[in-house]
């Protein structure tokens, strides 16, 4: 039996946080509280602090070798998502997930070709892309925040009709929305993108943080998916941005592509990420467990606070990550109609910019995330309740502060 850990989003101090040099803490001055990048307000979980305490204890900060990473993801599959899908011969070690994505792109299309994705989504995937010389194509999500599949249809439709390959980067669990794809709505996905031709690449990087009434589905479960990748780490669970390694997952039909993968790709990742990550998966469920806890309880009271502090903002609580998505435009900042006492900022990131100059807090700007993002705001709630407290606080009295 796992023995129960103490909510690890309650273990630092916001004086311990502040000496940290990672991104998050080092962006913005001292007075802000950073509620933006994907990095967790946590200490190591203990199995993987004890997995890389031992290696440099060693000394075996050598290159990477063998399956353990792979085998732990797999088991960890197993016992999570009762799922057995994920074959150790079926898969790659690569840098990270969006590295991963690149170069499973690369396998699947040409310079030229078409990539769908779902906006507003992670900001990367349209950096990413582009920078590889393929084209973004994007299928807005419905109202509400989920996969419309119509739109997704005319889409592949459309992609399909200018010539080319068409590949589709999937979000899943959906980064900012927090949305967690039901088996049904996968299922409908793998459908049209077997009808039209369309290879899925699912990065799945944030699978581990399903959030209780939810459930988390591996797009490689559903029928039709077998010619798909997924990428996986253990990188968004376990607070492991900065040890770099992630797996690249193929279906059975998509395994002849992952063997074209070039050999070199797997000298990215690095050889204590693979230890920690693999750590995460083999030892690190129960403080996983008590993570999704403290997240799910960060969860109630940010609605609790939204309602006290900016009760105009619309909110629908996430299903998975610890991203909120808040839809800022009933402020009326992205446009000429603003709160008396604001100032008029003419960029797209007006809401963001102005919570970070008027009330110090740290927030990812919507417009960033694609089509539909702009007048909303992503808001990291993986911190202490005292921090997300605090952060809601200011951000109400900015937007009631008079000019």
């Amino acid at each position: 039996m796992m023995e129960a850990l103490s909510n690890p989003l309650e273990t630092l101090s916001l004086e311990q946080l502040r000496r940290r040099t990672s991104m998050k803490w080092r962006a913005h001055p001292e007075d802000v509280l950073p509620l933006w990048v994907a990095e967790m307000d946590v200490s190591l979980a203990p199995a993987v602090a004890r997995a890389l305490h031992e290696a440099i204890d060693l000394g075996d900060t050598g290159y990477p070798a063998g399956t353990d990473y792979a085998e732990a993801l797999s088991a960890f599959a197993g016992r999570r998502w009762q799922w057995d899908g994920i074959a150790v011969e079926r898969t790659a070690v690569v840098p990270d997930v969006m590295l991963g994505a690149v170069e499973l792109l690369r396998l699947l299309t040409d310079p030229g070709d078409a990539v769908v994705v779902n906006c507003p989504v992670y900001a990367p995937f349209y950096a990413f892309v582009s920078h590889d010389a393929r084209r973004v194509l994007e299928a807005p999500l419905g109202d509400d925040l989920r996969i419309d599949l119509d739109v997704l249809e005319t889409t592949f439709r459309r992609a399909r009709a200018r010539g080319g390959k068409v590949a589709y980067l999937l979000s899943n669990p959906h980064n900012p929305t927090g949305t967690v794809h039901t088996r049904q709505e996968l299922s409908a996905v793998a459908e049209l993108a077997r009808r039209h031709g369309v290879r899925v690449v699912a990065d799945e990087i944030h699978a581990p943080l399903v959030l209780p009434g939810a459930r988390f589905t591996p797009y490689l479960s559903v029928p039709g998916a077998e010619d798909a990748f997924a990428l996986m780490s253990a990188s968004k669970g376990w607070n492991l941005a900065g040890l770099k390694a992630a797996l690249a997952v193929a279906g059975p039909e998509a395994a002849v592509d992952l063997r074209r993968m070039p050999e070199e790709v797997g000298h990215g990742p690095s050889h204590l990420g693979i230890i920690a990550h693999t750590a995460a998966f083999a030892e690190g469920e129960a403080w996983l467990d008590a993570l999704l806890a403290g997240l799910d309880a960060n969860r109630a009271l940010l609605g609790r606070l939204l309602a006290q502090h900016l009760p105009d903002v619309r909110y629908t609580p996430p299903q998975g990550t610890y991203l909120a998505w808040l839809d800022c435009r009933p402020l009326g900042l992205e446009s000429g109609d603003r709160p008396e006492g604001l100032a008029v900022v003419s960029d797209m990131a007006a809401t963001a910019r102005m919570f970070l100059d008027r009330s110090r807090v740290a927030l990812s700007s919507g417009h960033v995330f694609g089509t539909g993002g702009a007048g909303h705001v992503r808001l990291n709630f993986a911190t202490s309740q005292d921090v997300l407290t605090e952060a809601l606080t200011r951000m109400g009295q900015a937007v009631r502060a008079p000019s």
